[in-house]
């Protein structure tokens, strides 16, 4: 079990590889390796095999190099994962910038949160590193930017921008994992296909369920439980920008 001083030790390093400019050697032999080969060893095993199955044993092998070689880049697999999830999920997008414009912070979001949606799709062990107290990089915080640079001159304080920017990020986490552990990717269609197994013969104790699964049947209404929710969250974002503008002398 890690110590104190291990965890601050590894924070630290952390730090050093996300944040501080490093000057490229100009004299002395070619590094073997790059961080950025390191980064893209790991993220590939954790595609594959899940966050658990990145070691720095197994990163060495993947590279060709020694374990003790890896550490003379990278010095634990805390550093590791931060540097995995600084390129993996990457910075937010900036179409056109993130500066706000009239009637933009809606579709801003929108895309914001739906763009989130799809790096996490994309790398889901990102769901499990990237939560508890942990150094967040450049490419990370860049989400927070946007997000609170969207809302800008809405009317929102600061706390709020912040609230905002979380309650969306929670609802676009919820449904990756959801999607992350089913196999077609489709939590929806799962989630009906087992109630409706365990309901059928027991539609009389569970009339309201009964109807509501019959009726999302009938309509095609199903499977839209991301777009849902952006759309309820915005909604309730809009009636308290909407009301601040109401208040105002």
């Amino acid at each position: 079990m890690a110590g104190t001083g291990d965890v601050a030790d590894a924070r630290a390093g952390a730090v050093a590889l996300l944040w501080e400019r490093r000057a490229v050697p100009r004299r002395g032999p070619k590094p073997a390796l790059t961080l950025e080969a390191i980064t893209r060893a790991g993220i590939q095993i954790a595609d594959a095999d899940g966050l658990a199955a990145v070691t720095m044993q197994r990163v060495a092998d993947a590279l060709g190099v020694t374990k003790m070689a890896l550490y003379r880049y990278v010095p634990g697999k805390v550093e590791l994962v931060a540097l995995m999830i600084e390129a993996g999920i990457g910075a937010a997008p900036r179409p056109g910038g993130a500066a706000p414009r009239p009637g933009g912070w809606r579709p801003g979001l929108d895309a914001w949160a739906r763009e989130m949606f799809g790096r996490f799709c994309r790398h889901p062990w990102s769901l499990e590193a990237t939560v508890g107290a942990r150094v967040i990089g450049p490419n990370e915080l860049s989400w927070l930017e946007q997000a609170v640079a969207l809302l800008a001159g809405t009317g929102l304080d600061g706390g709020e921008m912040l609230d905002v920017a979380a309650t969306l990020a929670g609802h676009v986490r919820a449904i990756a994992q959801q999607r992350s552990a089913v196999a077609d990717g489709r939590p929806e269609r799962a989630m009906e296909a087992a109630i409706g197994g365990v309901l059928h013969g027991h539609e009389e104790r569970f009339p309201a369920l009964t109807a509501a699964l019959g009726s999302a049947a009938g309509q095609g209404s199903q499977g839209n439980a991301l777009g849902f929710g952006l759309a309820r969250i915005l909604d309730g974002v809009g009636m308290l920008i909407a009301s601040r503008a109401g208040a105002a002398p």
